[in-house]
């Protein structure tokens, strides 16, 4: 049985491989849809791209059943420019964003670190 997994991530290439290893290997998916942008984590914390996104992950989740949403935040961002204290709180923040347009799946928050290696905030 083919299952989907749903990324909300940063644009940046170096994010891409280890969120969907990570994604593959925690929630047994076989594929993972990614909606990226740069620093998606500060944006959808400051809800100023919510809508957006919120129709790319519906997507993900009523037409290929994806059975959980990641938001992410990494190491050396240029779209969010901010320390990691900083981008644990905006991760934080987007995963209650997007808990709250109750997709009826969960909602985890990753940060990826300053050695590409994905970590569990929320």
């Amino acid at each position: 049985m083919e299952t989907f997994g749903t990324s909300l991530s940063c644009m940046d290439g170096r994010v891409q491989e280890p969120l969907r290893r990570y994604i593959i290997d925690r929630f047994g998916c076989t594929y993972v849809d990614t909606v990226t942008m740069p620093g998606i984590d500060g944006a959808l914390a400051r809800d100023s791209v919510s809508a957006h996104v919120h129709r790319m992950a519906s997507i993900s989740v009523d037409a290929h059943g994806s059975g959980v949403i990641v938001v992410s935040g990494h190491h050396d961002c240029a779209g969010n420019p901010v320390d990691k204290m900083q981008h644990i709180a905006d991760i934080s923040d987007a995963v209650e964003t997007v808990k709250a347009w109750n997709m009826g799946v969960p909602v985890i928050g990753l940060w990826v670190n300053d050695t590409w290696q994905v970590e569990s905030v929320v």
